[in-house]
């Protein structure tokens, strides 16, 4: 299991989410039933298949072990495993928020101190 697992969300989430005192997800994770995260390893391509283009982004660190038993991994895309949150996720679990912002061919800068398996 990877220390900080990664999910991105739009500034309006996120202020939806501190308004609330937690967050219940992005459209997608209402969707599917459970909140999608993303390793380090995952997170460019992530960005790339799901927000491409967009800015107004934010990068929400979570340390895996603080969000209990609803989190768990299964197979996503080529089978890799994704780390999905079945509940609510706690404002206090994040334990970093960033910007994420684009550089000038429109491609996600994410910070370089990620936590790389």
């Amino acid at each position: 299991m990877d220390r900080y697992i990664y999910k991105i969300a739009t500034r309006a989430q996120w202020e939806e989410a501190k308004a609330d005192g937690l967050f219940r997800g992005a459209p997608i994770d209402l969707a599917d039933g459970f909140i999608h995260f993303s390793t380090a390893g995952q997170l460019l391509e992530t960005a790339s298949k799901h927000f491409a283009g967009q800015d107004d982004l934010l990068l929400l660190t979570a340390e895996a072990q603080a969000l209990g038993t609803g989190l768990r991994y299964e197979p996503s895309r080529r089978g890799d495993l994704f780390p999905h949150l079945y509940g609510q996720l706690a404002l206090e679990a994040i334990s970093k928020i960033d910007a994420i912002s684009l550089d000038e061919d429109g491609m996600h800068i994410l910070p370089e101190d990620l936590d790389h398996p």
